[in-house]
């Protein structure tokens, strides 16, 4: 990935190096269960613990004639350590090694996602109780619907980070499984006790059944879920953007001193990093694809999966912390205009009390819905192609004058009405806090 995504901590995890010294501590564990067991000599892991060290330089130089990383990086540490060095890589394949070692890349990648997931949901729950009663329009085909509050939607999108937080965490969990199992997972060389002995030392899970690899629907399942929660984070972008359309305007991107929009229009404050996280969003479900093309390799392994998974990796992770921390910048500087929301709410000219009008000549007028939902139809389509308030409208129609009080249709009006259940749905942010809160 590009450094303009790549944030540092993310970074680090997918460097040559780190990916050379996860592989090295795949070694020294099995170079430990070895002497345990008098395959490798007391001295010899002294020395390998002692002197084995990383050069990727070095690893570069020799991979130029073995045309085989691992190799080259066995052999560039087996230089290091001298002529104990010979015992390094005892008894294993490469694929032990490598898939082991990316397990624990991924580990540490996947636990990073999920420390960046906590931080955009608390953000989204403080600032959905924060604007618990800021009064908005809903829309449901990006027509008024009824009223809603920007708590009640931001609440939403908490619970749907959380259900994203789930499904990354088992991913995550599944993800942190290795393999000793030698070039076709029967144990030729090495038994399932140092197997074993290895994975627990480095905090992995065992495949149980491997071929020469760990087999890849557990890669296919962790970009799924990072594909899914890179989704949500798209939608949430995407409300934004429309919501800072000129002709709405009820939130903007925060835009700080000195920033600029356009370098040609200087009145321009756009929504840019709602903008990029929806554009990096597509190459989460475009890594998630290539993940699910991995899974079919031939009979117990071939290589066509490698090349994709040294780009879709890193990037997939990489790409999703990134956005992960934007949004969560972006939900806690969130610009919230209520005088835009109450402007807009007014230019709606009332449409959106329609259903409660029409449900109180259905209770209390004893109207059939048919003859109901035409009288209202009626007045709604005149008010909106007439510019004319709904109330004034209904007001005045016979049909609803002799079935409905003057005080009926009016609380049809009050916004209050449509909200009155808010503070419940708001309320049950409680459990996502209490999750957040033994997370940590």
């Amino acid at each position: 990935m590009i450094r303009r995504y790549t944030l540092p901590e993310m970074g680090a995890i997918w460097t040559e190096e780190a990916r050379f010294e996860a592989m090295l501590r795949v070694e020294l564990a099995v170079s430990r269960a070895q002497a345990a067991r008098g395959t490798v000599p007391a001295d010899a892991l002294a020395a390998l613990e002692a002197r084995a060290a990383v050069n990727t330089e070095r690893i570069a130089e020799i991979e130029k004639t073995t045309d085989h990383d691992v190799i080259a990086f066995v052999s560039q540490v087996a230089e290091t350590v001298g002529p104990e060095g010979r015992y390094l890589h005892l008894g294993l394949t490469s694929s032990d090694v490598v898939d082991t070692a990316l397990a624990l890349q991924l580990r540490d990648a996947g636990e990073l996602l999920i420390r960046a997931t906590d931080g955009l949901l608390a953000a989204l729950i403080a600032r959905a109780r924060s604007e618990a009663d800021t009064l908005m329009m809903g829309r449901t085909h990006s027509v008024h619907a009824e009223p809603i509050t920007l708590g009640l939607k931001l609440a939403g999108w908490a619970f749907e980070v959380e259900r994203g937080r789930r499904r990354l965490t088992d991913a995550v969990d599944e993800i942190a499984t290795g393999k000793i199992s030698g070039p076709v997972g029967t144990y030729s060389h090495l038994g399932p006790d140092v197997e074993a002995e290895v994975l627990a030392e480095l905090g992995l899970h065992a495949d149980p059944a491997s071929t020469q690899i760990v087999q890849r629907d557990r890669h296919a399942a962790l970009l799924t879920a990072i594909a899914i929660v890179g989704g949500s984070i798209e939608r949430f972008a995407t409300e934004i953007r429309n919501l800072q359309h000129t002709e709405i305007g009820e939130v903007m991107e925060p835009f700080k001193a000195g920033q600029k929009g356009s370098s040609a229009m200087p009145h321009k404050r756009n929504p840019i990093v709602a903008e990029r996280i929806a554009g990096l969003a597509r190459l989460l479900r475009g890594y998630a694809a290539t993940a699910l093309e991995d899974q079919p390799l031939w009979h117990e392994r071939d290589i066509s999966h490698s090349s994709a998974e040294r780009v879709i990796l890193p990037d997939a992770t990489i790409v999703l912390h990134y956005m992960l921390v934007r949004m969560t910048g972006l939900i806690e500087g969130l610009v919230v205009r209520p005088e835009r929301m109450r402007e807009n709410i007014e230019r709606g000219l009332g449409l959106h009390a329609s259903s409660r009008v029409l449900g109180l000549l259905v209770e209390r007028g004893g109207m059939s819905r048919e003859a109901a939902y035409a009288i209202v139809q009626r007045a709604a389509l005149r008010a909106a192609d007439e510019r004319k308030p709904l109330r004034d409208l209904l007001g005045i129609d016979p049909e609803v004058a002799k079935r409905l009080s003057l005080a009926d249709l009016d609380a049809s009006f009050d916004d209050r009405t449509f909200l009155r259940h808010v503070p419940a749905v708001i309320a049950r942010l409680d459990s996502l806090e209490a999750q957040l809160d033994a997370a940590r």
